[in-house]
C-alpha cells in the first residue's frame, strides 16, 4: 500500500501541472503562438539553466557511473538502429518515417525524469540522473536529426554538415558541456550568480509541464489513429518492457534503474514537434504523439514505479 501511495505521489503532481497547461490554453490564456513563444523561451533558457546547474552542482566522482553510461548509450543506439531498418519497412511516407522513429526512441528526460528522480530519492542523489541527461540528451538529438534528414522527402542524402551544426548549437548540448567544464576545471560561481541560476532553474521544470499540458489537442485524432497508437505504446510499454528487465538483469538499482526506465519509459519529448516542423516531418504525426506519450504516461511511469518499488528494486 505504501509502494501505491508513493507511486501516486510521485506521479499525479505532474499530472496535475499539464492538467494546468491545458485548462489555460481551453479558457484562451494560451494560444499556440503564445505556447511555441514560450517553448523556445524554455528550450533556450531556462532548461539550459536547470541542466547546466545539475551538472555544475553534481558530484562527478560519485555521480559518474560508466557502466551505467555505456549501458544507456549502447541500449538508445541500438534501439534507434532497430527502428531504421524496421519502421521503413512498415511506413513508406518519408515525412512520417522520421517522425515515428523519433517519437519510439526519443524521450523527454529532461522535463519529466528530474521532477520524478526528484520526488523519489531528492536532491542529493540525482546527480546520477543529471549526469546521465547530459550525455543522453545530446545523443537523442543528434540521432532525431540523422533520421529526419534520412527522411526528408525523395533525397536520400545526410546533410552531414546541417547534422554537425545542429549538434553544436544545441542549448541543452552547450549548457552540459559548460556545466561539465565547470565540474572538471572546480571553476565556481560567485554566490549571487549562483543563487540566480539556481532560482531561474527552478523554473524550468513547471514551466514546462504547463506548456506540455498546452501542447494537448485532440484534433486529427482519427487520421492519425493507428500510427499515433503505434508510437505511444512502443514508446511506454514496449520499449521499456525490453530494456528494463535486461538493465535489472545487469544488477542496475535504485536511481540508476530508475534513470534507465526514464530514458525509455517518459514520454516523447516536446522539441521533437519543432524540430519535426522544421525539418520536413509530418509536424501533426509529432503533435500527436507528444500528447497521447504525456497522456498516457501517467499511468505507464505509474505502475512501472509501482511494479519496481514492490520488487524493492527501486
Amino acid at each position: 500500500m505504501n509502494n501505491l501511495i508513493l507511486s501516486f505521489n510521485v506521479v499525479s503532481p505532474l499530472f496535475l501541472v499539464m492538467s494546468l497547461g491545458y485548462y489555460l490554453k481551453h479558457i484562451k490564456l494560451l494560444d499556440l503562438k503564445t505556447l511555441n513563444s514560450m517553448n523556445t523561451i524554455c528550450f533556450k533558457v531556462f532548461l539550459p539553466l536547470l541542466l547546466f546547474y545539475n551538472v555544475y552542482k553534481s558530484d562527478i566522482k560519485s555521480s559518474f557511473n560508466l557502466n551505467l553510461i555505456l549501458f544507456s548509450v549502447i541500449s538508445v543506439i541500438i534501439l534507434f538502429l532497430f527502428l531504421l531498418i524496421v519502421i521503413p519497412k512498415i511506413e513508406k511516407d518519408n515525412s512520417k518515417c522520421g517522425v515515428m522513429i523519433q517519437g519510439i526512441f526519443r524521450s523527454n528526460f529532461v522535463i519529466f525524469g528530474m521532477p520524478v528522480a526528484t520526488e523519489l530519492f531528492g536532491d542529493e542523489k540525482i546527480g546520477i540522473t543529471a549526469l546521465l541527461i547530459a550525455i543522453v540528451v545530446p545523443l537523442f538529438n543528434l540521432l532525431s536529426v540523422i533520421a529526419l534528414e534520412l527522411f526528408r522527402g525523395e533525397d536520400k542524402n545526410i546533410d552531414y554538415k546541417k547534422i554537425i551544426k545542429g549538434v553544436i548549437t544545441n542549448p541543452l548540448i552547450i549548457a552540459s558541456a559548460i556545466g561539465l567544464i565547470f565540474v572538471l576545471l572546480g571553476i565556481k560561481l560567485p554566490t549571487f550568480l549562483e543563487k540566480s541560476v539556481n532560482d531561474i532553474s527552478k523554473i524550468a521544470t513547471p514551466f514546462s509541464l504547463i506548456l506540455l499540458g498546452g501542447y494537448f489537442s485532440f484534433g486529427n485524432v482519427q487520421s492519425y489513429f493507428k500510427k499515433t497508437i503505434f508510437i505511444v505504446s512502443n514508446k511506454l510499454i514496449f520499449v521499456p518492457l525490453i530494456f528494463i528487465p535486461i538493465a535489472v538483469a545487469f544488477g542496475f538499482r535504485e536511481i540508476e534503474l530508475l534513470s534507465i526506465l526514464l530514458v525509455f519509459a517518459a514520454p516523447t519529448a516536446v522539441s521533437s514537434f519543432q524540430m519535426a516542423k522544421q525539418m520536413g516531418g509530418d509536424s501533426i504525426l509529432a503533435e500527436q504523439s507528444i500528447v497521447f506519450s504525456c497522456l498516457f504516461c501517467i499511468p505507464t511511469v505509474f505502475l512501472w514505479i509501482l511494479i519496481l518499488k514492490q520488487f524493492a528494486l527501486i
